[in-house]
C-alpha cells in the first residue's frame, strides 16, 4: 500500500511538474534563454527536489490502519508543504529570469530580474518600467552624458553592468543604425571560426535568410558569451549561435 500510494503522488508530482516546465520554458525561458540563463538548471534543481520530497513523504507517512480522516489530514499537511516549495521554487526562479537583451554599444547583453534595482525602474521610459512577463524583449541603451560616464564606468567595473541601469534603456529600434555600424558578415564569422561552419550555416539556415542578408554580433549573458544573427539592413534579431564571438 506504501509503495502504491507514493507511486500515485509521484504521479501527480510529475503531472505538476510537467505544467511548471510550460509555464518556465514557454515563457520565462523560451530558448536559448533556458541554455544562456540558467534557466534548465535552476528548474532542474526545484522540480527534482519537490518530486522527490512529496511521494518519499507519503511513504514514510502513510499507514492503511489510520482512519481516512487522519489519511486526508496527511495528505493535505503533505500537499501544502509541497506547493509551498515549488511556488517558492518557481519564485525563485522568476526573480532569475531574462527580461531583456539590450545593445550595449557594441554587445548584445542579457538583463536578468535579479540585475536590476527595481527602485530605478521609475528612470526608464514608460514603455519599459514594466518587466516582460513573457520572455525578454530588445532594447538599447543610449548614449551616456559626459556626467554620468564616470560613475557608471566605475559601477561597472564593481559588477554593475551598464545595461541594467534603467536610465540608459531606450527602444531597441533608436539604435538601429548603430547595431547594423557594429555588426559583422557572416562571411568574416565563417574566416575567423571555420572549425564552426557547419553550426554556423545551420543557424543560418534556421532563420530563413541567405548568410549574405545577416549579419551578426556577440552576446553575453553572465558568464556565458553566444551570438546573434540579425537582419542585414533591419537590425531585427533573427537567430541565435551557441558560439563566443568576443
Amino acid at each position: 500500500m506504501k509503495l502504491q500510494a507514493s507511486f500515485y503522488h509521484l504521479l501527480l508530482s510529475v503531472l505538476l511538474a510537467g505544467l511548471a516546465a510550460v509555464l518556465v520554458f514557454g515563457l520565462w525561458y523560451p530558448y536559448p534563454f533556458r541554455e544562456i540563463s540558467g534557466g534548465r538548471e535552476l528548474f532542474m534543481l526545484v522540480v527534482v527536489v519537490d518530486v522527490v520530497l512529496g511521494p518519499l513523504i507519503t511513504f514514510a507517512t502513510f499507514n492503511p490502519a489510520k482512519s481516512l480522516r487522519e489519511t486526508r489530514m496527511d495528505f493535505g499537511v503533505i500537499g501544502l508543504l509541497q506547493l509551498g516549495a515549488l511556488f517558492y521554487g518557481l519564485w525563485s526562479v522568476a526573480q532569475a529570469r531574462p527580461v531583456h537583451v539590450a545593445f550595449e554599444y557594441d554587445r548584445f547583453r542579457v538583463v536578468h530580474t535579479a540585475d536590476i534595482d527595481r527602485q530605478s525602474l521609475d528612470k526608464a521610459p514608460e514603455s519599459l518600467r514594466s518587466l516582460p512577463w513573457t520572455g525578454p524583449t530588445y532594447i538599447s541603451l543610449r548614449a551616456m552624458r559626459v556626467e554620468e560616464e564616470v560613475e557608471m564606468t566605475l559601477a561597472a567595473l564593481n559588477g554593475v553592468s551598464l545595461s541594467a541601469r534603467p536610465e540608459l534603456w531606450q527602444p531597441y529600434g533608436d539604435s538601429t543604425g548603430n547595431v547594423l555600424n557594429r555588426a559583422q558578415s557572416i562571411a568574416w564569422l565563417k574566416e575567423r571560426f571555420p572549425t564552426q561552419r557547419g553550426v554556423i550555416d545551420r543557424s543560418v539556415a534556421a532563420t530563413g535568410r541567405r548568410a549574405e542578408k545577416l549579419r551578426y554580433i556577440p552576446l553575453l549573458s553572465r558568464e556565458i558569451a553566444w551570438t546573434v544573427l540579425v537582419d542585414g539592413e533591419s537590425a531585427e534579431p533573427l537567430g541565435y549561435i551557441a558560439l563566443d564571438s568576443f
